[in-house]
């Protein structure tokens, strides 16, 4: 089991159980699609303008767009995390959520989602409950692994403290991890961190892999320590 958490020391840092470093630098690399253990419905979620399509640009490509004005439907990447390999299939809303658009065929069959808000618009944090909401109701699985990212930590104007975020990650069971798409801190991290748990809970993918005839590396099924540390926090 994951260790108690444990108050962060900075903004940026801190450790809550399995904890993560944020950035490029993470330390798991983009892989070829040989040998791949499973493939992932990954989503975006969170109020308009909080920077979605942003951090997904920024993980998938590596590119930021200063004016936030890039939406992004739809964007696959293969990543190994702990030997093993999987393939992303990473949906963000692309400004559908200022219309209430989204219908229950985007958040089903997902294994993961990534809660975004804008650390220095509070707005944004406080319909973070909407979305939960939301989320259960047409998620179609009970065991979805969350994310929250608290968003633009380069800016000076923060409105929402890191100590917030982590409360109500903790009291909603996410991850949690505050980030930069500008700076790249915490991005990496983000998605790795997420993916590396929902493989750590084999009855969300198995189905899909099991006649692959693929097995965890034995440095996963043992639980080995990850080569990130300082930022992602675990609940």
């Amino acid at each position: 089991m994951r260790s108690h958490p444990r108050e962060p020391t900075h903004p940026a840092q801190g450790r809550l159980g399995r904890v993560g470093v944020g950035g490029a630098g993470c330390g798991r690399a983009l892989v070829m699609d040989e040998d791949i253990l499973t493939t992932l419905k990954i989503l975006i979620i969170g109020e308009s303008g909080v920077g979605k399509s942003s951090l997904l640009l920024r993980f998938t490509d590596d590119t930021f767009d200063p004016d936030d004005t890039i939406s992004v439907d739809f964007k696959v990447k293969t990543i190994s995390v702990d030997g093993n390999k999987a393939k992303l299939a990473i949906w963000d809303t692309a400004g559908q959520e200022r219309f209430r658009t989204l219908t229950p065929s985007y958040y089903r069959g997902a294994q993961g989602v990534i809660l975004v808000y804008d650390v220095t618009r509070r707005d944004t944090f406080v319909k973070l409950d909407n979305w939960l909401n939301e989320l259960e109701t047409y998620c179609t699985r009970n065991d979805i692994v969350k994310m929250l990212v608290g968003n633009k930590i380069d800016k000076e104007n923060r409105a929402v403290d890191r100590s917030e975020g982590l409360k109500f990650a903790r009291k909603h069971s996410m991850l949690f991890i505050e980030a930069s798409a500008k700076t790249c801190d915490g991005v990496q991290c983000a998605f790795e961190e997420l993916v590396e748990k929902i493989i750590q809970t084999p009855g969300l993918w198995e189905s899909e892999s099991q006649n692959r005839g693929v097995k965890l590396s034995n440095q996963e099924e043992s639980y080995g320590g990850g080569a990130c540390s300082g930022y992602c926090s675990m609940l």
